[in-house]
């Protein structure tokens, strides 16, 4: 089976995560693990990061949603 790394990129993920929570809970059957990366000092968490989302099976059609909205890498493993 095919396993598929996408980086998601999240600018202003404030005012995005309500969308992009729709769309992963749209492929929620298809995503594995999800990690959710943001850089942040004490008292200061910064309005951007990097979720990183493990998917099996066919991931294009996730792939072409995401990337409407945000910039995606992507690695696949068969």
């Amino acid at each position: 089976m095919r396993t598929t790394i996408i980086g998601v990129s999240l600018e202003n993920r404030l005012e995005t995560s309500i969308e992009f929570q729709k769309i992963v809970t749209d492929f929620g059957c298809k995503i594995r693990t999800r990690i959710g990366l943001h850089s942040s000092k004490e008292q200061v968490c910064l309005n951007r990061g990097i979720v990183l989302l493990e998917v099996s099976g066919d991931a294009e059609l996730l792939k072409l949603e995401l990337s409407k909205y945000w910039e995606i890498q992507t690695m696949e493993f068969e």
